[in-house]
């Protein structure tokens, strides 16, 4: 099975680019974030035409959104509210076999680092909070973990560790709140199969004329399994893992790339 998450920053806008994705990759399952719409805008002829005709969807207008695709059908599906915000991020999917799929989109956090002046900030450590009690033991269950986390958790995840330690999405704070929530019994299977001086990036700012060129990536995209699901998630090696970093090139892109993950179910 090949599961893929990718931040699209407006599903409708880069619907084009999607369905060409789906078209050369055919993963069996499509995780988004930022969506931008809700559930009665979602391009749902779109998806169905390309082979995905089961959509769990949880969108709101103008911001944030999630949503998973997928060529089979789901064993159930729910939405969690967090931090009693009222903001769609979070979409779950049962899987064959009993497995979990959750699709999250992390907030940003805003542009200053400290919870007590800027609320943005505050808002994410709390939420990481609550994914931590969520997912508590999570490692003897079948439970995957994709999204946008919007944390680059390791210093090979950034283009420069010493001058981004600061920034919010690779501050010690956010990485130490990541880190617990890896704790419960995830795997994070980018850095399991990678060796730690691989530089892996997923998201490059649209402020970079060439982002190619200069390369100041972060890895804010990721694909995790419970401990449970290591064996089979780690099966494959490296190939069976994939930042589509030639994405990202694509005409009126979005500012992240797909990551995807062949495993057996």
């Amino acid at each position: 099975m090949r599961i893929v998450t990718w931040n699209i920053n407006s599903v409708r806008l880069r619907i084009a680019s999607v369905v060409r994705f789906l078209e050369e990759q055919q993963p069996d399952i499509l995780c988004l974030q930022e969506t931008k719409c809700q559930d009665d805008q979602f391009p749902r002829k779109a998806f169905e035409k390309a082979g995905y005709p089961h959509m769990a969807i949880s969108g709101q207008k103008g911001y944030h959104g999630v949503a998973t695709v997928s060529r089979h059908p789901f064993e159930g599906q729910e939405v969690k509210d967090f931090c009693e915000m009222g903001d769609c991020r979070h979409v779950a999917v049962g899987l064959t076999g009993g497995v979990q799929l959750h699709n999250f989109y992390v907030p940003a956090g805003g542009d200053e680092p400290d919870p007590e002046v800027n609320p943005k900030f505050r808002h994410k450590l709390d939420f990481l909070d609550e994914m931590t009690a969520m997912f508590e033991g999570v490692g003897q269950k079948k439970a995957i973990l994709v999204g946008d986390l919007n944390i680059a958790p390791e210093e090979n995840d950034v283009w420069s560790h010493k001058q981004l330690l600061k920034v919010v999405s690779h501050t010690p704070v956010e990485v130490e709140a990541m880190r617990r929530l890896i704790a419960q019994g995830f795997v994070d299977v980018a850095r399991a199969l990678h060796q730690p001086e691989d530089k892996l990036y997923s998201w490059w700012s649209y402020r970079s004329k060439d982002w190619l060129a200069s390369n100041r990536g972060r890895r804010l995209d990721h694909i995790w399994v419970s401990e449970a699901l290591q064996e089979k998630a780690l099966a494959g090696g490296l190939p069976a893992f994939t930042i589509h970093q030639d994405v990202r090139g694509w005409e009126r892109p979005s500012d992240h790339a797909p990551v995807s993950l062949d495993l057996e179910l």
